[in-house]
């Protein structure tokens, strides 16, 4: 196609409409309506537009319910990697540059989830910024001490992570502080973005809690009468993240089947419930390309959410090494393993596979505990290998070490349940080697690489791809709030281009317009 250079240009000026012009033997791609007198056309009898792509700017793409809600510029959030990995830093930059990051609080104690409290309060003051609360079946006691302690630092917003139902602490912190204004609207002061792949969990949270749990938190005088009667006109949360595959806890669900399913159910307890403020679905799994994100928005989603990609990013909470790692991943470098939170009941994560062995041994340790009642009944060459190459320790002094965390953060239950009963000792040992696995990867624990735990979709693999070639290829140029304006910008661009495909406009397939571009180059397309 002649004036391929001029179409590439006229697309990335994001904010402006695209008008293909017939002119003799070639088409004019123009940006205004204005263009049409201009030299390039002023000569023909009678110019026609042969196609037309509006204005798209990034800001645009979504729902606008989800942006206003969370005041922010682009519906983008960078979702919350556990243990820290979605750091204060993190959070930060997207908080600065208009997007929505949610803080990694999973699997960390309440005096580190404080300090970055502290940290990103201080910093962003009320500005937009969420922190994660993820379902701790094992632990409900720290499960309330983090929404306590979310309550007292008036923490708003959370994202809602891994739950099989609702629980107290969760409808605690949704219901507590909701009043009714004097022109009767009410407002629910904290706000959950629920993260969820199956249709049962998200139909309990587009309902209003549920009147048991409301009923003992009454009982128990952690809510009044009336924000227990407040209570039936909300939902759990305005908010639902679909996830698809991905990176962590997943189903692996495809995203073209679960997103259309989701939204579906959105309306339907919509049209049940009259909420008077909408509901929100978003996406996540595998986002990670221009493409991917213009899929997303164009089946509906109101926000895109990312992780994978994040967590090879400057800011992330990791080490370099497994940046590195990262950047070297490819699609099917990915595979599913037991998780440490809900290792008795099968549950999966899925990780990098490439450069560790994690998978592997994760997979072994739980095909034993399923087959054996206790440790002694494994055969000896297997317990040797776990206790060699796995635990790196006698299974007793392993048990010594499990112990010891249990009492630290105070779950007598868990050690009192392991003495009576060998096969949970075996359980709990053995879940201390997957835990552990994943502060070595953040930690970079040099002798440990080969039991790296790296929570990772195949996303990664896709973005690879995409910014091969580019200054984004390198880990020391992935800059978190860099590469999700990349996204946006991207998708925006992606539309319009399958906007004048549609019109008959072909698009060769040499064309670089969705290459990542600098902050700089970013803005420059957004604000030209």
């Amino acid at each position: 196609m002649k004036n391929i250079d001029q179409l590439r240009d006229r697309l990335m000026q994001v904010n402006k409409p695209v008008f293909a012009v017939q002119n003799k033997d070639r088409i004019d791609f123009i940006s205004t309506d204005i263009h049409l007198l201009s030299s390039s056309v002023q000569n023909q009898s009678s110019p026609g537009i042969s196609a037309f792509a509006p204005a798209l700017p990034p800001e645009n793409l979504g729902d606008d319910s989800f942006k206003n809600r969370h005041a922010l510029t682009y519906n983008y959030v960078a979702g919350a990697m556990a243990n820290g990995i979605t750091s204060a830093e993190m959070v930060k930059t997207m908080t600065e540059n208009g997007m929505l990051g949610v803080f990694g609080a999973g699997g960390l104690t309440i005096d580190r989830i404080e300090q970055n409290i502290v940290d990103l309060k201080t910093t962003l003051g009320h500005r937009t910024f969420g922190f994660n609360l993820i379902h701790s079946l094992a632990d409900p006691d720290h499960e309330m001490a983090t929404v306590e302690l979310y309550l007292k630092h008036n923490i708003r917003l959370i994202s809602a992570a891994a739950f099989m139902r609702m629980t107290l602490p969760l409808v605690y912190y949704r219901v507590k502080g909701v009043f009714r204004e004097s022109s009767g609207k009410i407002i629910v002061p904290n706000r959950i973005i629920a993260k969820v792949s199956r249709v049962e969990i998200a139909r309990q949270f587009f309902s209003p809690p549920p009147e048991k749990l409301v009923n003992a938190l009454v009982e128990k005088g952690l809510i009044s009468h009336q924000e227990a009667e407040l209570s039936r006109e909300v939902p759990m949360a305005h908010d639902l993240t679909a996830e698809a595959d991905s990176g962590g806890h997943t189903d692996n669900r495809p995203a073209l089947a679960l997103l259309p399913t989701m939204i579906a159910l959105k309306n339907e307890f919509m049209e049940k419930y009259r909420y008077p403020e909408p509901l929100c679905v978003g996406l996540a799994g595998g986002i990670a390309t221009p493409q991917s994100a213009a899929a997303a928005f164009g089946m509906g989603a109101a926000y895109i959410l990312t992780g994978s990609v994040n967590q090879s990013c400057v800011e992330a909470g990791i080490c370099d090494d497994v940046k590195q790692m990262l950047c070297q991943a490819q699609q099917a470098d990915v595979a599913m393993a037991p998780a440490a939170d809900m290792f008795e009941f099968g549950a999966r994560v899925q990780v990098l596979k490439r450069g560790t062995m994690f998978p592997v041994r994760a997979e072994k340790l739980y095909k034993y505990y399923i087959n054996h009642n206790r440790f002694d009944d494994i055969d000896l060459k297997s317990r040797q290998e776990i206790e060699t190459k796995f635990l790196q320790a006698s299974f007793s002094q392993a048990w010594a070490s499990t112990k010891e965390f249990f009492l630290k953060n105070g779950n007598t239950r868990e050690i009192e349940k392991a003495q009576n009963d060998p096969r949970h000792k075996m359980a709990l040992v053995f879940r201390s080697y997957l835990g552990l696995s994943s502060k070595w990867a953040i930690h970079g624990t040099a002798d440990r690489k080969m039991d790296y735990q790296i929570w990772c979709g195949p996303a990664i693999g896709a973005f690879n791809q995409w910014v091969k070639g580019s200054f984004l290829e390198s880990a020391e140029n992935r800059k978190t709030a860099e590469v999700a304006l990349n996204l946006m910008v991207g998708a925006s661009i992606s539309t319009r281009a399958s906007i004048l495909n549609a019109q008959g406009i072909p698009l060769p397939t040499d064309t670089n317009f969705l290459r990542p571009l600098p902050m700089a180059e970013l803005k420059a397309c957004i604000f030209a």
